[in-house]
Parts: structure tokens; sequence; C-alpha cells
């Protein structure tokens, strides 16, 4: 149980770290682009703006989950890679298929997976909400 605890809270550590320079990095460059391309003055460049701000979200997930299976695949006796980041995906999205399990030693560290899914995806929802008020097509006093 201390080792699902102690990689668990490694990799939720390394996740937060990474989603939060991801984070920081991409409003520093939306904002550049936004600035240089001149996106801010119509419609179709607001659009561009909040399609470029999900794609890089979707990235940094893409990212963390790709973490979370190489510990499963490494780590956690899990036989082929491709299997390790399937359960990753449908675990970090709290989809939770059930198809495929963990072995009962390393149970604990799918379930923390799953709970730093849900604070990250909801981080960057929060993100999302923010960037659309911001730069995207949605403004403060017109919309909300």
């Amino acid at each position: 149980m201390f080792a699902n605890l102690a990689l668990g809270a490694a990799t939720i550590a390394a996740t937060v770290l990474f989603h939060t320079v991801g984070l920081i990095a991409l409003t520093g460059t939306m904002n550049h682009i936004v600035h240089w391309f001149r996106l801010h003055r119509h419609n179709f460049g607001r659009t561009v703006t909040m399609v470029t701000t999900v794609l890089g979200i979707f990235l940094l997930h893409t990212v963390e989950i790709w973490m979370w299976a190489a510990l499963f695949y490494f780590v956690a006796d899990v036989v082929r890679f491709e299997d390790a980041l399937y359960f990753s995906t449908v675990t970090f999205s709290t989809v939770g298929y059930g198809d495929i399990l963990l072995t009962p030693a390393w149970r604990l560290l799918g379930a923390l997976e799953g709970i730093n899914g849900f604070i990250l995806i909801g981080w960057s929802t929060a993100f999302l909400v923010a960037a659309s008020t911001r730069h995207g097509p949605f403004r403060l006093g017109e919309h909300f």
C-alpha cells in the first residue's frame, strides 16, 4: 500500500507540475499569437484562439495520461503498453470501463490516477472558461 501511495503521490506531483508549466506556456503562447495575428479583432480569430487552446489542453492531458501509462507498464505489471495506455486513458478521464484491471497489489494506484485526472480536467475546464472570456468568442458583459 505504501508503494502505491508513494508512487501515486510522486506521479500526481509530476503531472500537476507539468500541467502548471503547460498552462503558463499556453497562456503566454496564446497571448503572443492573439496579438501577433490580431485575432482579437474578429470572431473567426477568436474561434481559432479557442480551438488552439483546446488542442493545447488536450496535448497536456495526453502527456499526463502517458506518464501514468508508463508507470502502470513499468511498475504495476501491465503486460502490454497498449493496455496500460488504454487503462490510463479510461481511468484519467474517470470513464472507468473496468475491462482491464490492475492486480490487487496496485489497484490503489489506479484510483489515485482517477482522482488526479478529475482534478486536472476540472482545472483545465476552469482555464478554458477564463480563456474563452478573455480571448475567445465569449465576452464578459456580452454573454455572461
